[in-house]
């Protein structure tokens, strides 16, 4: 039985404050959004597969530097860049990662290599590294992935540490992720996550993106799950697997499992952030617990969605089929 295709995406949960965010940046995060949707829509309008949609989604966004993904991800406590990514199949339950590389231009494309060109699920660093020069990925110099207002992010918390201050950063300052999640018209899930991680990371740190059943998650049976906050915390909740199991054991339905996880497990330990979800049935959740997250979907009727904070969707008619 065909299904009406169904796409949604995340930019980051904690954004920049509504006070602080000009309408001239508030229009680009709109249009960056737009932009991302529009690639993965066309894949799954041409009847294309769930994954290559989420995939086109998520190279959209790594190419956008307002997005703290490729080119735009933050720096490490040494100044580099350490990105991270993650692919999952709903159909076969395949899944690909990788984590601490800079140098491909889209890491999402070097996860999902993983996935379909090794018989492997995760690989970083240098073997990582190594890897995605072997089979010809697209390669930029690391000064492509870098920003000013990335680096000034990462000389301002140095600033603070080194003085000694409280950390009163906002969770916009402390984590950004990109993500997306499909249904397409043979019914398959897929979910892709890609990440810069954390301004000021120690070097070798990995978040919950590339790790599956954390922060990346897609089962035919159940959901596609894309998360973004702080990455440990999912990480010790298994987060999206968690939603998985909750409506595959428990019972619950998309929308509570995913509330629950985000508002009454991860919440209560301090777990800041939010996530992107999508079922068999094409029904959508969108949770988070902090002042807002960059997301977007194309929902049923074929319309543009996008939002920032809590009530400021705006809509856009379907493009033209």
């Amino acid at each position: 039985m065909s299904r009406t295709p169904i796409l949604a995406l995340h930019g980051g949960a904690g954004t920049i404050p509504s006070g602080s965010l000009t309408p001239e940046l508030t229009d680009a995060y709109h249009a960056g959004i737009r932009a991302a949707l529009e690639a993965g829509h066309a894949v799954l309008r041409a009847g294309g597969s769930a994954l290559d949609a989420v995939t086109e989604t998520v190279m959209s966004l790594e190419e956008e530097p307002l997005f703290n993904a490729g080119r735009g991800a933050v720096y490490t406590t040494a100044a580099t860049h350490e990105m991270d990514a993650a692919v999952m199949d709903g159909a076969t339950g395949r899944a690909g990662a990788i984590a601490g590389i800079c140098g491909p231009r889209h890491p999402v494309l070097a996860a999902r290599a993983v996935m379909e060109q090794t018989a492997h699920v995760f690989l970083a660093g240098e073997g990582a590294m190594a890897f995605c020069r072997e089979i010809g990925l697209e390669f930029m110099d690391p000064a492509w992935f870098g920003t000013e207002r990335r680096l000034d992010a990462l000389r301002a918390e140095l600033a603070r540490r080194a003085s000694g201050a409280a950390d009163t950063r906002s969770d916009a300052d402390r984590h950004g992720t990109v993500g997306a999640v499909a249904l397409d018209a043979h019914g398959n899930l897929a979910a892709a996550t890609s990440t810069g991680g954390l301004t000021a990371k120690t070097p070798g740190r990995v978040g919950d993106s590339p790790v599956i059943g954390a922060g990346t998650w897609a089962d035919n049976a159940t959901c596609a799950i894309s998360a973004t906050g702080q990455g440990e915390l999912f990480i010790r909740v298994a987060a999206a697997h968690e939603i998985a199991a909750r409506m595959r054991w428990g019972g619950q339905s998309l929308a509570e499992a995913a509330d629950d996880v985000v508002n009454r497990v991860l919440a209560p330990i301090g777990g800041s952030g939010g996530l992107i979800a999508v079922d068999a049935a094409g029904n959508l959740a969108l949770p988070f617990n902090c002042e807002g997250m960059y997301r977007g979907f194309v929902g049923a009727d074929g319309g543009f969605r996008s939002a920032i904070h809590r009530e400021d969707w705006r809509v856009r008619q379907a493009l033209s089929r």
